[in-house]
């Protein structure tokens, strides 16, 4: 964080406007990482999974990770709040859902779910505008398949 940006009340604003795929890579990529860290087998479940999304089908391995350097350079530059508001103003309507989907997926696939990643993907449900009965359905699903 910029403390000049801080005193002047400029950490929650969005950095810019997001494509819808930079948008939906941005909430995988907050779901996995609130910091910016992530490990190289991170990278590559976030590819992974963001490959066999229909959104981004026409994105050759490369395009995607070009992507998500454009994602973690937002977020270590301007911070998760910023990066979290700018994806969440920039997701089309029908994309909601399945963004909340994909990021609780990469929170139920932990042996342990903290807290903090409760809240999370409450907040997350929230700010996106997910149905509390959709949001239900689609954690009970991802239960189910995550189980051990």
């Amino acid at each position: 964080m910029n403390l000049l940006n801080t005193v002047l009340g400029m950490d929650n604003q969005s950095p810019e406007v997001l494509t819808s795929a930079e948008a939906f890579a941005a909430i995988a990529v907050v779901a996995v990482t609130p910091d910016g860290l992530l490990s190289e087998q991170q990278v590559l479940n976030i590819s992974s999974v963001l490959s066999r999304i229909k959104l981004f089908n026409t994105y050759s391995e490369d395009a995607i990770n070009q992507l998500l350097e454009k994602i973690l350079g937002i977020l270590k530059h301007d911070g998760f709040n910023a990066l979290f508001n700018a994806a969440k103003e920039s997701l089309s309507p029908e994309l909601r859902e399945v963004a909340f989907a994909v990021a609780a997926d990469f929170v139920l696939a932990e042996a342990v779910v903290t807290e903090e990643e409760k809240n999370f993907l409450n907040d997350l449900s929230h700010a996106l505008g997910i149905q509390y009965e959709n949001a239900i359905k689609i954690l009970q699903v991802l239960m189910l398949k995550n189980q051990r």
